[in-house]
């Protein structure tokens, strides 16, 4: 493996290999997100690859450069679904067998994909509850069998591959754009568009996003080195990485561009935007640019391209978004309620304690402490999130014991 920072030749030649298998992808004005933030803004549609995500790039430009030796012994990688795709893909083209070690977390949809996409070259393994997990299991089986690391992030190659998504936002707007926002997990992309557009156009301000649950970059910026987290939320699979890559981490450090988290259930609200103004299925790796958006100081009229990096999300999932937004904006809450074990007791809870536009969503009796009492666990959802201090002024005055469960409480992990 190389062992040399990728260069702005890099991520040309790089442009130059995926031009058989990688065709640009639109860069599509949003405007709804232009009107919300008075700039111009465009997503850079990555969802649209042949893979549904930017990791082609990467893992074929890697691929592509392997000698007859190399390709022989064959490429394994580790990754949480896209970059499996990606490699499945390129060895299908090259004609390279792989080994894809996937984390348990990885939803079905991309697993069913991978071996779609390999046309019987793939062998899918699941090892592991994280990206982490399956990426030791990797290493591991390249150093028994002498296969080609192929990693999600953390090598040159791969970084270059991404940085091609960079060139083409140039090309396609014909000049720079004032702002490029992209999601980070291991900083493969981040670290590409850094090195496709810093030398050239240095005034380009670049924004690398996280998932608030997972932000080891901004760990290891605050830190000085890579850190590995002790725990991560895997919700946003895409970019759930414990620690970043110590080829990508010195080069977001070197650039000193912007880093920036943005909490889950803001991501599921720009999932559910996207999907219903735009018509667009995104990952939730794949809102994460567009929903940091109103979260930055944006120029009046200033050219923001949002990279839409993935559209692999399994249909079965958006249960789960739906109850993220709801929590995250305010309007979905849950309490336990302790209801007199007599004739009209829920009616009056109903009539006296919710309001107009309140909906019960969830009631569940827990169990019955007594003949007199059975505590119920009640999910509420709200008309709007100012409907709260009403609502609990209201409880508040009611006979009934209500206990608020906090979304901060352990119990609320088996709400989610």
């Amino acid at each position: 493996m190389t062992t040399q920072n990728p260069t702005v030749a890099d991520v040309r030649a790089a442009a130059d290999r995926l031009s058989s298998v990688a065709s640009p992808t639109p860069l599509d004005t949003s405007a709804r997100l232009s009107a919300l933030t008075g700039a111009q803004v465009h997503l850079k549609r990555e969802d649209l690859q042949p893979v549904r995500s930017y990791k082609i790039r990467g893992a074929y430009n890697l691929i592509a450069q392997l000698d007859d030796e190399q390709r022989s012994r064959g490429v394994v990688c580790a990754s949480a679904g896209n970059h499996a795709q990606g490699v499945a893909l390129a060895g299908a083209q090259l004609g390279v067998d792989a080994r894809i070690h996937l984390p348990r977390t990885t939803p079905r949809q991309k697993r069913d994909r991978v071996s779609a996409l390999g046309l019987g070259r793939v062998k899918v393994v699941v090892d592991g509850e994280t990206y982490d997990d399956a990426a030791t299991a990797a290493y591991a089986e390249a150093d028994r069998t002498g296969a080609t690391i192929v990693p999600a992030f953390d090598d040159p190659r791969t970084i270059a591959g991404q940085g091609t998504i960079a060139l083409e936002v140039v090309d396609q707007l014909g000049r720079a754009p004032d702002v490029l926002v992209v999601p980070v997990g291991g900083g493969g992309l981040l670290a590409g568009a850094i090195t496709a557009l810093q030398q050239e156009h240095p005034r380009t301000r670049i924004v690398g996003v996280e998932p608030a649950g997972a932000a080891s970059m901004t760990a290891a910026l605050d830190g000085g080195a890579p850190v590995t987290l002790d725990a991560i939320d895997g919700f946003a699979d895409g970019t759930a990485v414990r620690r970043v890559g110590a080829f990508t981490f010195p080069i977001v450090r070197d650039s000193g561009c912007e880093m920036r988290t943005i909490a889950e259930g803001a991501i599921c609200t720009e999932m559910l935007a996207l999907y219903q103004s735009e018509g667009i299925i995104a990952e939730p790796s794949g809102a994460i640019a567009s929903a940091a958006l109103l979260e930055l100081d944006l120029e009046p009229e200033s050219t923001v391209v949002a990279v839409l990096s993935g559209g692999n999300n399994d249909v079965s999932r958006y249960g789960e978004v739906v109850e993220r937004a709801l929590v995250h904006e305010g309007r979905k809450h849950y309490f336990l309620v302790e209801f007199p074990q007599e004739p009209g007791a829920l009616r009056r809870f109903l009539n006296d304690v919710l309001g107009p536009e309140d909906d019960i969503a969830l009631f569940e009796y827990v169990k019955r402490n007594s003949r007199e009492y059975g505590p119920a666990l009640v999910g509420v959802e709200l008309g709007s999130a100012a409907d709260l201090q009403p609502l609990l002024d209201r409880m508040k005055a009611s006979p009934l014991v209500i206990e608020r469960v906090p979304p901060d409480s352990p119990m609320f992990g088996f709400l989610l």
